[in-house]
């Protein structure tokens, strides 16, 4: 493994530092939330802090698998969703194996693969046609020595949601070439429409990816999970978490299943707040002569882009809005695109953040025009 530094955590509001940025529009999340915000039920002061099941919490385990159509057993609670993935990639792919990843797409479907040796080939998404993807240009990409193929449904950075039955076509096609399909989930319960079923659903050659980072602001508890209905390959994950982690954190894992079983009251307020985000980002769009987008139906973050024909120099503004307005995006290059493109979180930002950061976008677009 030869791992480096990717953008995306190199340039985060983390390392760069809360205190110095005005208007966080970078984080791709809901606005974390407190400890005691989460009106906990269980005596913390009386939890025994052992090694828990290897597996994971089973309460929590139980509800998820009954999402996803699959044993608790065929549940594995993780390190975030980055080490569900991190996992899956490790164990599935070895130097010269071959994968077909969506891009863009979130960095570390991308880096751990090429980290490994893996070859990978792309399916390019393209603004044009609204960020979509057809079977046909997947089956095209793979060949004889295609091991997984990598998507992520409500995309991130677009917030594209990916067509139920496209995704049942896909797992078809996936499973007659003997390979994986990882449908990284993590945005699932962002969705519009009431969400559908884990991935797991769609066969046992299927692997669900999610956490509770994104839709519940709970980034802190990091607790993600993966998913298969392949009894054989979950103990592969299995052991590979028990070389690495042995097991997750009783605190994290309680307090992930209190808030997991009450998530369907949660989910209206969730619902509102990032409706509302929506709105104000798609009235700025409207407003803004020099931007475009194709408007998020998933998620909480948005991918638009400076029209190519405006006259902008982009590395000016760029330096105008991170130095002058103290307002962060997610650069294109963090999801190797051109730094036209930028992607906008706006469920984390109060409103009134929000609306001060779209300004000071347009603030900096009007100080970069050439």
């Amino acid at each position: 493994m030869r791992y480096r530094r990717m953008p995306i955590e190199v340039e985060s509001p983390e390392q760069i530092g809360y205190d110095a940025i005005t208007y966080n529009l970078a984080e791709s999340s809901m606005r974390d939330r407190t400890v005691g915000e989460l009106k906990l039920d269980f005596d913390v002061g009386a939890t025994l802090l052992l090694y828990g099941d290897h597996r994971g919490h089973p309460g929590l385990r139980a509800l998820l698998a009954a999402e996803g159509g699959c044993h608790p057993d065929q549940v594995l609670l993780t390190t975030g969703a980055a080490g569900a993935l991190f996992i899956v990639a490790t164990t599935l792919l070895e130097a010269g194996d071959h994968l077909v990843v969506l891009r863009p797409n979130y960095a570390t479907n991308i880096e751990t693969p090429r980290a490994i040796g893996a070859t990978a080939t792309y399916v390019d998404l393209a603004f044009e046609r609204g960020w979509q993807w057809t079977v046909d240009e997947i089956a095209a990409a793979m060949t004889e020595r295609t091991r997984l193929v990598s998507i992520t449904t409500p995309h991130n950075p677009t917030g594209i949601v990916f067509d139920r039955s496209e995704l049942e076509r896909l797992a078809t096609l996936v499973a007659a070439r003997g390979a994986y399909l990882l449908v990284d989930e993590t945005y699932r319960d962002l969705t519009l429409a009431e969400p559908a079923p884990f991935a797991t659903a769609l066969g046992p050659h299927v692997i669900s990816v999610a956490s509770l980072s994104k839709a519940y602001g709970l980034p802190g508890l990091r607790m993600g999970w993966l998913m298969t209905r392949d009894s054989s390959l979950n103990e592969q994950f299995l052991a590979a978490k028990e070389q690495i982690f042995i097991t997750g954190a009783v605190l994290d894992e309680e307090i992930s299943y209190q808030l997991y079983r009450r998530r369907a009251a949660e989910r209206p307020a969730i619902a509102a707040a990032v409706a509302a985000g929506r709105g104000i980002v798609r009235d700025w769009i409207a407003a803004e002569s020099t931007m475009e987008w194709v408007e998020p139906a998933g998620g909480v973050v948005a991918f638009p882009r400076i029209k190519p024909q405006a006259p902008i120099d982009v590395a000016r503004f760029y330096a105008a809005l991170n130095g002058e307005y103290k307002t962060w995006v997610g650069p294109g290059h963090w999801f190797e695109q051109d730094d036209r493109n930028m992607r906008i979180g706006f469920g984390w930002p109060t409103h009134d953040e929000l609306k001060g950061g779209l300004a000071a976008i347009s603030a900096a677009l009007r100080s970069a025009t050439r």
